[in-house]
């Protein structure tokens, strides 16, 4: 694969060298020629000094034959400018964009652009470890899809289902689950899995699904 990365920072110098190490071309493109200097060997060959969304600059990184481009710069309204060029200008299946503000990841996110918002999913996975089991923090997914129909989220076992196993969980509601944290560690989800009380069930479902298996344990049913 010929991949194309908009950033040359920490971020997008590892990704170069990561993706080189596995076998594939990379393209990086950056305005400050400084950045390159992150870049080892054979990658620095292929630096290209400009802006994400600028065609010849696109077009010097090999943009025609890209089959993946990532844009992790630091500024947000470049990263996406350049994704949606990228996909709906040169039509590259798969592309990805680092959105610091939040709110703005959630929105491109909705409409198809995917996005890692660093800032939200940091702060989020920090609260969860400082404040396990504190609903209001776990509240919002780990984890959704680009439509927003399904969501990865974290689910204190409903103490009503202690001891059951999790094909029986399964079977009776409408969630898969992914992974169990149980005392420090982490279970594959196994479906002959007993289920104790006090595990965090790693679970992906619809949204009002997870809702629906909170109210279980919040009623005891």
């Amino acid at each position: 694969m010929h991949i194309v990365i908009m950033g040359c920072g920490r971020v997008g110098s590892t990704l170069a060298h990561t993706l080189v190490d596995l076998g594939h071309t990379v393209a990086v493109i950056d305005q400050d020629p400084e950045a390159f200097r992150r870049l080892r060997g054979a990658v620095t060959k292929h630096a290209v000094r400009g802006v994400g969304h600028d065609r010849e600059v696109l077009l010097a990184a090999g943009i025609e034959h890209a089959s993946a481009f990532a844009a992790v710069s630091n500024g947000d309204n470049s990263n996406i400018i350049s994704a949606r060029v990228a996909r709906e200008t040169y039509g590259v299946e798969h592309v990805v964009a680092r959105i610091y503000d939040p709110r703005r990841a959630e929105v491109y996110q909705r409409l198809g652009i995917p996005t890692v918002g660093t800032v939200r999913w940091t702060a989020d996975t920090i609260l969860r470890r400082m404040v396990p089991g504190d609903q209001r923090l776990t509240a919002g997914p780990e984890w959704h899809d680009a439509s927003g129909t399904l969501a990865m989220n974290e689910v204190t076992l409903p103490r009503t289902w202690a001891g059951r196993r999790v094909s029986d969980l399964e079977s009776r509601t409408p969630v898969r689950v992914v992974y169990v944290a149980r005392g420090g560690g982490i279970l594959l989800a196994r479906s002959d899995l007993p289920l104790e009380a006090g595990d965090i069930l790693h679970v992906v479902a619809r949204g009002r699904d997870l809702d629906a298996l909170r109210s279980d344990d919040e009623t005891g049913h």
